[in-house]
């Protein structure tokens, strides 16, 4: 089976009869049934809400009893975070879409607050929430993007504090909780699929500086946000980034740039026995079910 053609449960045909909604919540998960009910209950009913469910094999299917107004898109194995997306932005019936990480509790009125600031604001492309800790404070969110000289740039707090406006613009942001028109999406054609599990949100955050517009980060509105470990495998998540990082590389700066960081990060991860880095960089092995 391929990622195109996912099995559904019958709320499928359900929400199909259904008025859309104005916002469409695109959830990956994989193997982190807990966190995902917690991300479900926060987002109510109130917004359509559509789960990809990356082929987990921790009962996360079963949780389309407990939220049936959620539709499960069920996939036969792991095709990585951005082939999901895209199975779930295609699916999306609502106005604006919100990308949120299964790791990520953000109310349903947040989500609403976030899709009436991009229908005010035609200079902004995508908004995100603040994200916090448990304690409330900022959490890693914003970063530069990647260029040739500085390929893999440090995540940092969005702000120490929110300017009066409530609003925060940044370059490069973390894939938590990204929202867009559907719109823009639709002119993109789909989230380049180059990348496996490592970036999608790089890619999106540099197609909004294309077009010259905003991406905003809403002081106003806040989403839990800790990054729990992945249940994935570190060297095989190790992989997939380096084989992300020369992707995005090699399409923003030249095929020669990618290939010349492919053959540094590949023998550094020779040399220091890190064979998932190398098998990524130098093989091109990504997290995309091939």
């Amino acid at each position: 089976m391929t990622p195109e053609q996912p099995t559904q449960d019958s709320s499928t045909l359900d929400s199909a009869a259904a008025p859309a909604k104005r916002v469409s919540v695109v959830i990956v998960s994989f193997n982190r049934a807990g966190l995902l009910r917690r991300s479900l209950a926060a987002l109510g009913d109130e917004h359509q809400v559509l789960v990809v469910d990356n082929g987990s094999s921790d009962g996360t299917a079963l949780l389309s009893d407990d939220f049936p107004s959620a539709r499960f898109i069920r996939l036969p194995k792991n095709f990585g975070l951005t082939k999901a997306m895209n199975i779930g932005f295609r699916a999306a019936d609502g106005e604006y879409v919100l990308f949120l990480h299964d790791d990520t509790v953000l109310s349903g009125e947040g989500v609403t607050k976030m899709a009436d600031f991009l229908e005010e604001r035609q200079d902004a492309a995508a908004v995100c929430p603040l994200l916090v800790s448990e304690s409330g404070q900022p959490s890693w969110q914003v970063r530069s993007l990647p260029t040739p000289s500085d390929p893999d740039p440090d995540f940092r707090p969005a702000a120490a504090s929110v300017p009066a406006n409530g609003e925060i613009l940044a370059e490069c942001v973390s894939g938590a909780a990204l929202m867009f028109r559907i719109s823009f999406l639709r002119a993109m054609r789909h989230v380049d699929e180059r990348y496996g599990n490592y970036g999608s949100e790089i890619e999106l955050s540099a197609q909004v500086r294309r077009a010259s517009k905003k991406l905003v980060i809403l002081g106003r509105v806040t989403a839990l946000h800790e990054g729990p470990l992945s249940p994935m495998r570190k060297g095989q998540l190790a992989g997939d980034r380096a084989d992300g990082t020369a992707s995005y590389l090699g399409k923003h700066f030249g095929f020669v740039t990618g290939m010349l960081h492919r053959l540094k990060a590949g023998l550094g991860g020779l040399f220091t026995f890190r064979l998932g880095v190398a098998a990524g960089a130098l093989a091109g092995e990504k997290i995309d079910g091939a």
